[in-house]
């Protein structure tokens, strides 16, 4: 029942689904001389982060003092600059054409209203087109009725 613990413990383990009670069991069984024969190829896994647990670098390690300001203020500044006059600038553009504009805009909405007037009557007239054909259908089939007798 262990092994097949270890076995469900070590595949969780490198999917990533671990906690550290879990992994904590594998590394103790990984680092004692119980392992079976099939698991061996990850004693070393486990006996190598054993090792590089107990690590210690001896390099001095100097950090620039921080003044809380990022050195990149000044882009950030350009940026919101230049953001907030986009804003204004397409705020306060608003509509301001010419009277020939304005005109030209007032034509096209008329068109367009007498476009689609003129397409709701046309489409009303070719539902009674399809009606009119139905007739010769039938008319047609009451001809070859007659001639045919």
């Amino acid at each position: 029942m262990e092994l097949a613990r270890i076995e469900i413990l070590l595949e969780d383990y490198f999917e990533g689904n671990t906690n550290l009670q879990q992994e904590a069991i594998l590394r103790e069984y990984f680092t004692g001389k119980n392992v079976a024969s099939h698991l061996t190829v990850y004693q070393s896994l486990f006996v190598g982060l054993d090792f590089a647990k107990e690590e210690v670098s001896q390099r001095e390690l100097n950090l620039p003092a921080s003044s809380g300001i990022s050195r990149n203020w000044r882009y950030r500044i350009a940026a919101s600059v230049a953001v907030v006059i986009g804003i204004a600038g397409f705020i306060f553009s608003g509509s301001n054409f010419t009277q020939e504009e304005q005109e030209a805009l007032l034509a096209f909405n008329k068109t367009k209203e007498t476009m689609l007037l003129l397409s709701s009557t046309f489409n009303i007239g070719t539902e009674k087109l399809v009606i009119l054909d139905q007739f010769t259908v039938t008319k047609n089939k009451i001809f070859k009725i007659i001639i045919n007798q």
